[in-house]
């Protein structure tokens, strides 16, 4: 009901806009706007339908919660571009009809309408109280898993997109959750779900084989609750993979976890036009870094540090950065970067904070080594000994490796094992939900990562 409302007012908002937009650019003045209020109505007919598809068709209103509000006000200014485009097509073709949105007024609608909306949505989720958003949850079982469910739940990277019901206990099973949290049903659990109001159930049974059941889940699937796997519920609520929770089963038979061909082709194409784009811009920042550094460390000093990384299906590349540590940094053998590191140079530590050193990786790009987003590669003396002790290591190299990444915007930086592991499932939730919008959400809140020094070591 809260996003019917919402989407009812986002559309009253944007006919709102398309109208003040030609008031402002043709007539400026009441009384004459009233005289053709009626011969002007067509077009903001117009620009509301083909906006609010556009919209609803990307998926704008669920992206609250899966994404945030940053994720859900990108998508509504794709949308509005992509209407925008669609709009002009339409105003050529049939300009008797919708002159009004000639002479710069659907620029300006489009613009008032990313304005409006914006506040108008701060506004509404301010008042609104969120359990309205929530989906009501209800978990079978109350062992390993459902712990396992609740601690995932409680972490800050947690959408807090659902409310938890509590947990139905089944036979036999070892308890590891408090009593408080149990739910005797009196009937089965399809007469509980049609008595009380329940959204979703998620399967967090420990023994799945022998005690599913699968009738009553049947029934209540078909009522309209949703069913889902306590793995899958887990990637979609925290936005990274249980690795402790699933199987190779479930990866080959789950969603994702497969480039589209058209999606790679037009993610290169993106990545080659960003690269000559930012090249263009950051040169003098560049040249001014490798001055620095000649400064620092004497003019015979190399200015850049090539480091053999492990690319795409697990072919080796050289990766180029900027110099941060002295030259003399690995006489030891290689190490994980520390926080506080003693071998970064004074030039080093700054170019590092505010990700400068990254700079050179654009070339690595438009070679093809790497892309804009991705996870981040790795030292094949590092992955040989990663992938010996973590499950599923290997398959963050179905992708190329990346400059910026999900898991570089999801977790501190990693300088141990356990950390890699805690990074690895956001890798593999980028790899299985990749697409080009997940990439834009990425770079732009890499920006957050770089103004506020999230990660940067």
């Amino acid at each position: 009901m809260p996003y019917m409302v919402l989407g009812l007012l986002d559309a009253a908002f944007i006919f709102a806009a398309c109208y003040l937009a030609i008031y402002f650019e043709f007539f400026q003045m009441t009384d004459y706007f009233n005289a053709y209020a009626l011969e002007v109505v067509s077009a903001p007919i117009l620009f509301t339908v083909v906006n609010f598809t556009a919209i609803a068709a990307l998926g704008v209103y669920p992206a609250k919660l899966t994404e945030g509000m940053t994720g859900m006000m990108l998508r509504t200014i794709i949308s509005i571009l992509a209407a925008t485009l669609f709009i002009g097509f339409i105003v050529y073709v049939f300009s008797p009809v919708f002159w009004a949105l000639e002479r710069g007024v659907l620029e300006l609608a489009s613009l008032l309408s990313i304005f409006i909306l914006g506040l108008w949505r701060l506004i509404f989720f301010f008042f609104v109280r969120e359990q309205y958003f929530k989906r009501q949850v209800l978990v079978l079982g109350a062992g390993r898993r459902a712990a396992d469910l609740i601690r995932e739940l409680a972490e800050p990277s947690s959408r807090q997109g659902v409310s938890l019901i509590g947990f139905v206990t089944s036979n036999g099973d070892e308890v590891h959750i408090g009593e408080e949290n149990h739910i005797f049903t009196p009937a089965s659990l399809s007469e509980y779900c049609k008595t009380h109001p329940v959204d979703e159930i998620v399967i967090a049974l420990d023994d799945r084989r022998k005690k599913l059941p699968l009738e009553e889940l049947l029934e209540c699937k078909m009522f309209g609750v949703n069913v889902i796997d306590a793995a899958s519920f887990i990637e979609r609520e925290v936005r990274k993979v249980a690795l402790d929770l699933i199987q190779p089963s479930w990866m080959i038979y789950s969603d994702g976890f497969g480039g589209v061909s058209a999606t790679q082709f037009v993610k290169r194409i993106f990545d080659i036009a960003a690269s000559l784009v930012l090249l263009l811009v950051s040169w003098p920042i560049m040249l001014l870094t490798a001055l620095a550094i000649k400064i620092e460390d004497g003019i015979r000093a190399p200015v850049f540090y090539l480091q053999e990384r492990v690319g795409l299906n697990g072919k080796p590349f050289n990766v180029i950065k900027f110099r941060s540590m002295g030259t003399d940094a690995e006489k030891s053998g290689a190490v994980f970067a520390q926080k506080n590191d003693v071998r970064v140079t004074k030039v080093g530590a700054f170019v590092r904070k505010v990700r400068i050193d990254e700079l050179p990786q654009i070339v690595n790009v438009l070679k093809g080594d790497m892309a804009f987003v991705g996870p981040r590669p790795e030292r094949p003396v590092f992955v040989k000994q990663l992938a010996k002790n973590i499950s599923y290591y290997n398959e963050r190299h179905r992708v190329k490796p990346g400059i910026t990444g999900w898991a570089q915007l999801c977790f501190a930086y990693a300088d141990n094992e356990e950390d890699t592991k805690e990074k690895l499932r956001y890798d593999l939730y980028y790899i299985k939900n990749q697409s080009l919008l997940l990439d834009l959400i990425v770079l732009v809140q890499t920006a957050e990562v770089i103004l506020f020094k999230k990660g940067s070591r």
